[in-house]
């Protein structure tokens, strides 16, 4: 499709979307997105699609701003009592929802109850559980206390997305029609949901934060990122979240594309890795366990999957943070060692197969990850092959996001999984690795229990000296790396590709990422779709 244009036309093309318009308003933006989300209401559904578009609906009390310092979003100011136990926040005046009904503190009070209510199951109840009372005093004020200081209190209110309580009252969370077609307050409210295809959103005059600039969102749901670059090469998409592949090697090789697009990079908080379930043999084994890890050469997946753009890590923190202890080191490539320690745990090879066994089982187990992630499937091939070369016996299964998560990983159906988390900036972890953590629809559900890991998890939560809280971090994560729950694989770098016709976008990008501000975001109406076709 690219060489049908002729280099005059390209060349014209390239010099259309490289001027620079005022800002102004309207338009269309088309993205993709790879799963299609379960609910609109994320803090029930706890999955990344429901909470990306969640945050295009729902307002939170803070927010992050450029520079990732707190800044009020409904509130216009908060105070912290002097024992850290009591926090008055005072909500912005004449804020509305949608439909033109108020926002007041009873919502915020409202959601919060709702969070916290067992029957819920909410995986980020157990911040807000640590609130002993909350109020409402009058529509403006929201105060709640705590019975003892709790360090990351602020940021978990940047959170909450505030749900409307005269829409929710009385309804059953889990079946409420309001999770397909929510009323929020933000920058957009939802238009239209195509389950499978796409989802519309439509700019939100009463927006509490003033109207975005671009008039529709459009996220199609393209699990497949081959698709997606096609839908990308052919302009029928704006955006993407690209693979190393096509960053570094397949757009760098179409000028005519290239000339097109902008392309960012930036090392995210998150990480990729294996994860077991640990209330399954024999993975509560702590010797089969850091047998895999040295079994497993982390940097052949950097190099090979994403092309040297990743980073191999040692803990659950972004690399260069105070949070990431400088004292662990990845678990080496080191297929003796791993052989040893199997040979500890008590398998051997006793029928000459070519895989351990123990009493008669062969050690074997499956590996699910979800379809049309390329990165995880190509990992666990690799992560295969090389357990086989120490006897190992692994089966690979790639399942839709929504079935993944619903009937494995929710109930604890499963031996393995390669898998991600996506990281908040404070460095508490409770939610991920406490051991109270582990009911359905919580984040523990590889069954981690460890009282040397809940102590400090507690304690961190208590402590607000920043140089005592990092060493109670770091001594976290230690006991992380001595007990090898999982297996970091990688903390990659985000890679996203825009089109030219979006403007707006801050240069250099802020400490908060590529996406931020995005309501400023604008595109001129000569570089709109539907402008250009009917020129």
């Amino acid at each position: 499709m690219l060489s049908a244009c002729s280099p005059e036309q390209a060349n014209q093309e390239t010099l259309a979307f490289d001027q620079a318009y005022p800002p102004q308003a309207g338009g269309t933006l088309m993205s993709a997105m790879p799963s299609d989300p379960s609910s609109m209401i994320g803090m029930v559904a706890g999955e990344s699609a429901s909470l990306a578009i969640g945050s295009y609906l729902f307002n939170s009390l803070l927010k992050y701003d450029q520079n990732l310092d707190l800044a009020g979003e409904l509130a216009a100011s908060w105070r912290v009592a002097d024992d850290n136990k009591t926090i008055t926040f005072k909500l912005k005046p004449n804020l509305q929802w949608a439909d033109g009904k108020p926002l007041t503190s009873a919502d915020v009070l409202f959601t919060w109850q709702l969070i916290t209510d067992e029957k819920t199951h909410s995986p980020y109840a157990s911040d807000y559980q640590l609130v002993t009372q909350a109020e409402a005093p009058d529509p403006q004020t929201f105060i709640v206390h705590y019975s003892q200081p709790f360090a990351p209190a602020l940021e978990s209110w940047a959170s909450l997305q505030v749900l409307p309580k005269h829409k929710l009252a009385g309804q059953d969370i889990h079946t409420t029609s309001f999770a397909q077609k929510p009323l929020g307050s933000h920058y957009y409210q939802l238009q239209e949901w195509r389950h499978g295809e796409y989802i519309k959103l439509s700019r939100n005059p009463k927006s509490v934060m003033g109207p975005a600039n671009i008039e529709t969102l459009v996220e199609r749901v393209i699990p497949d990122p081959a698709a997606q670059f096609l839908e990308l090469m052919a302009d029928h998409i704006d955006s993407m979240n690209m693979d190393p592949i096509t960053y570094a090697r397949i757009i760098p090789l179409r000028p005519a594309l290239a000339a097109r697009l902008n392309q960012y990079k930036e090392l995210g908080n998150s990480y990729t890795y294996l994860g077991f379930n640990l209330k399954r043999k024999p993975f509560d084994d702590v010797r089969v366990r850091k047998a895999i890890n040295y079994a497993i050469d982390k940097q052949e997946i950097i190099d090979g999957v994403y092309l040297g753009l990743g980073i191999a890590i040692a803990s659950p923190y972004k690399p260069g943070t105070r949070w990431s202890n400088p004292d662990l080191h990845p678990y080496a490539f080191d297929p003796a060692k791993a052989r040893q320690l199997l040979a500890e745990a008590g398998y051997t090879d006793s029928d000459g197969d070519g895989y351990l066994d123990k009493n008669g089982q062969k050690l074997s187990f499956e590996i699910l990850t979800n379809l049309g992630n390329k990165q995880r499937e190509k990992t666990s091939v690799i992560i295969q092959r090389r357990l086989k070369e120490v006897g190992i016996d692994t089966r690979l299964r790639t399942l839709e996001w929504a079935s993944l998560l619903t009937n494995f990983i929710k109930p604890g159906n499963f031996d393995a999984v390669v898998m991600g988390w996506g990281l908040g900036l404070d460095p508490d972890q409770y939610n991920i690795w406490h051991s109270s953590q582990q009911n359905p629809g919580q984040f523990n559900f590889i069954g981690y229990h460890n009282p040397q890991v809940d102590h400090l998890l507690e304690q961190g939560r208590l402590e607000f000296d920043p140089e005592k809280r990092m060493q109670i971090y770091h001594a976290f994560a230690k006991a992380l790396y001595d007990d090898s729950p999982l297996v970091y694989l990688s903390a990659g770098y985000g890679l996203t590709a825009i089109h030219k016709r979006v403007q707006g976008i801050m240069n250099p990008i802020p400490p908060a990422g590529v996406g931020y501000d995005s309501q400023k975001w604008y595109i001129p109406a000569p570089l709109r779709r539907a402008q250009i076709q009917a020129e």
